[in-house]
This record gives C-alpha cells, sequence and structure tokens, in this order.
C-alpha cells in the first residue's frame, strides 16, 4: 500500500467493511462514491449547511470535514441507515404531513440532526428546535414546517396528540 492508501474497518449501517482508501478522501465522498450511499449530500464543503451529516460512534459530524481514515474503527449511520431501522419513520412522516421539504436537498442532514435531538429524554420547545437545527442550512421552506414537524413528532412520542 502507498503513502496514498490507507486500509480502513468500518461499520456502517450495520455491516462491517474493509476498504482502501485515498487519504485525503473526505468521509461523505466515501460514502457516496465508493459504497454507493447517496443520501448524505455535499453542499458547502466547509461543515457549514449540514447537508454532509452523519452519525459517527452516536454522534452528528460533518461528513465533509472528517476523513475516511478517520472512521477508521467507527460505527457511521448514515440516513440510508436510520430510514431503514425505522428510528425517524415518525419524523419522516411528519415531514411529508407538514410539507416541511422541498427540493430536499438539506432533508438527509436535517433529518439526522432531528434525531440526535429526539433522541434526547426531555422533550423540547420550538425555540430549542430552532437552536438545534441552526447548523442545518434549507433555502426552500423557511424551517416554519420542519419546526411543525419535529414538535408534531416529540408531541405524538410523547402521546400529547
Amino acid at each position: 500500500m502507498s503513502e496514498e492508501n490507507c486500509e480502513i474497518t468500518l461499520t456502517v449501517n450495520g455491516e462491517i467493511l474493509t476498504k482502501i482508501v485515498k487519504v485525503r478522501q473526505h468521509l461523505v465522498d466515501f460514502l457516496r462514491l465508493e459504497l454507493g450511499l447517496t443520501g448524505s449530500h455535499l453542499g458547502c464543503e466547509h461543515g457549514i449547511c449540514g447537508a454532509c451529516s452523519v452519525r459517527v460512534d452516536g454522534s452528528v459530524v460533518r461528513g465533509c470535514l472528517m476523513l475516511a481514515v478517520q472512521a477508521d474503527g467507527t460505527d457511521v449511520m448514515t440516513i440510508e441507515g436510520l430510514t431503514e431501522t425505522g428510528e425517524i419513520s415518525d419524523l419522516q412522516k411528519h415531514f411529508v404531513d407538514r410539507n416541511a421539504l422541498q427540493c430536499g436537498f438539506c432533508t438527509p442532514g436535517m433529518l439526522m440532526t432531528l434525531a440526535e435531538l429526539l433522541r434526547k429524554s426531555k422533550p423540547s420547545s420550538r425555540a430549542e428546535i430552532r437552536e438545534h437545527i441552526s447548523g442545518n442550512y434549507c433555502r426552500c421552506t423557511g424551517y416554519h414546517a420542519i419546526v411543525d414537524a419535529v414538535e408534531t413528532t416529540i408531541n405524538d412520542r410523547l402521546g400529547d396528540n
């Protein structure tokens, strides 16, 4: 193996994989180009927009700021894996019901970030929801419908609806 490549082993959406990657390849590029997991998007490529968000070892990270070699030995969950587990099926339904997505480009990163919020044990106010997604940009919806969808999901999970 050259200095340009490195072997990594990681778990992606529950599957253990060993791959040879370029040492400078970003995690989101690895997921998209090498594994065909195209749900995470490349937006700003500076970690600002949140479109590339994935979960690494239980925490949401920006896939454009992390190298694939840094993911060696980690557990990575993408939007495809999160959808497959059903963890956010209710949130996804409320996104559709509340028209909280339009072009859909930001939606996977938004859902990854909101899944993190929904894993907390305490309910969140609309202001807390807005604060939690403040690092995810959406150019279409104006966020109101997104906050509505999250609030509805929280209330349903608490049995308030």
